[in-house]
């Protein structure tokens, strides 16, 4: 560069010029001391950059913990983020049906961060955590823990949650929204007789107002829905009948009554078990010893909500008897009867019907078996008492039987209900009496 730079500058010169040999020489001697101050510059720059090269590099030990520390933590947050964005951009897709799309993107997000979806999973149950944290401080503040309320309070506010949560429904198109969108119609869509013709078939002819309640604690809609009066009247008709009357008077609403009234349960069968001892024969090799049995039996009681009543007396337990009670169509040996309200009591009439040896094979068997007919009559009465849950105890008040036949004089057997040889039915709940329903509640 130097040379070509000294060949131009002397080609400028012209030859012929005498006078400017003295400035030229000048020229040559600015020309190599400008080259030696240039050459100079250019070796102190690359000293000085080789210099701050030596600076800048980190040792080994230095590298670890920046990349270890910072940028490590800003990818993986970064990372993070892009994952879930893929990942919620997918389901975006899926529920709009583009499952193309959607597979794309999860395939992007699982590359960035393997388990994004758990992460997701995760996020989600702590946000609920939180949420239902919040909803109890909530209620704490709102409640008053020193406020002792009556049953007439109790009643008030039951009424006032009822109306306000109807309000609130009334004000809406449909009862309740799903949780996630789908494609189909909605049980909240349907109109709000559809939804209590339901409820008649869920109610059914067993009066099983349990599931009824159970389906009250979905949402609000469906609390509206399950605390409507026309249901809880005709089931308080099916109970008492003509002494239901035309409101529910003191008892204020229907559903109330059905709750407080004395009456029996029908989702499941009353079960008492007795217990005496029973002397036994002496043994034949010791005549001085006479052996004692302890007997223990069970009397099953189920009743229905048209005045039938069915009775089983076994020593089975009741694993394994209450299964015979599932049907009103009994045969030997359950019992069938009616039974009947009064206030706080009811009273059975049971039949059963013996046949006695036949005598005579001479004569017609159809009128030798109307002869010997003989049937037992049992007449029980019972009284209606709360203990640990609504109408869950009968406590006896009255037991006969009746023996009669033809050529049979009526007999009548009074039996003593002191002491512990009658005690009380206790109310068990069975699953399997109101699974199925025939007929919807009218």
């Amino acid at each position: 560069m130097d040379d070509d730079f000294e060949n131009i500058k002397k080609s400028d010169i012209p030859a012929n010029d005498d006078n400017d040999k003295s400035a030229v020489s000048t020229r040559e001697d600015d020309l190599s001391s400008f080259r030696e101050q240039w050459q100079k510059e250019i070796q102190s720059t690359k000293n000085n950059q080789t210099e701050e090269q030596f600076r800048k590099v980190p040792t080994t030990s230095e590298n670890n913990v920046y990349n270890n520390v910072d940028l490590k933590t800003t990818n993986q947050d970064d990372d993070n983020e892009r994952a879930t964005r893929l990942f919620l951009k997918g389901i975006e897709m899926e529920n709009s049906g583009k499952l193309y799309e959607a597979i794309q993107y999860y395939k992007q997000a699982v590359q960035i961060v393997p388990d994004v979806e758990y992460l997701l999973h995760k996020k989600s149950k702590m946000k609920l955590k939180q949420d239902s944290l919040e909803r109890e401080v909530n209620i704490k503040e709102n409640t008053d823990v020193n406020d002792v309320s009556t049953d007439d309070d109790e009643d008030n506010k039951d009424e006032e949650i009822y109306v306000r949560l109807q309000r609130k429904v009334s004000n809406k198109s449909t009862l309740c929204l799903p949780k996630q969108p789908k494609r189909g119609i909605h049980i909240g869509q349907m109109p709000f007789e559809v939804i209590l013709y339901i409820l008649k078939w869920v109610v059914s002819e067993h009066l099983d107002m349990r599931s009824l309640e159970m389906f009250s604690r979905v949402c609000r809609g469906f609390y509206v829905c399950a605390r409507d009066p026309e249901i809880w009247r005709i089931a308080c008709m099916r109970i008492w009948g003509v002494n239901c009357g035309s409101s529910p008077g003191d008892y204020k609403t229907w559903r109330n009554m059905f709750i407080d009234r004395p009456r029996v349960n029908f989702n499941g069968c009353y079960i008492s078990k007795t217990t005496y001892i029973r002397n036994g024969e002496n043994s034949f090799q010791d005549q001085f010893y006479r052996p004692w049995y302890l007997v223990a039996y069970y009397r099953y009681l189920r009743f229905y909500p048209d005045g039938t009543v069915i009775m089983l007396t076994s020593a089975d337990e009741p694993s394994q008897s209450i299964n015979l009670l599932k049907n009103k169509n009994v045969r030997d040996p359950v019992l069938s009867g009616y039974y009947r309200l009064k206030d706080d009591k009811i009273m059975l009439v049971i039949q059963r019907h013996v046949k006695n040896a036949q005598t005579d094979y001479k004569r017609d068997h159809k009128k030798q078996d109307a002869m010997n007919k003989k049937e037992i009559v049992f007449n029980m009465e019972f009284q209606i008492k709360s203990k640990r849950k609504k109408h869950d105890q009968l406590h006896w008040s009255h037991y006969s039987i009746a023996t009669r036949g033809r050529g049979i004089p009526e007999s009548i057997t009074n039996f003593d209900l002191y002491g512990s040889r009658y005690p009380p039915l206790v109310f068990s709940r069975v699953k399997s009496y109101t699974e199925n329903s025939e007929n919807l509640l009218t």
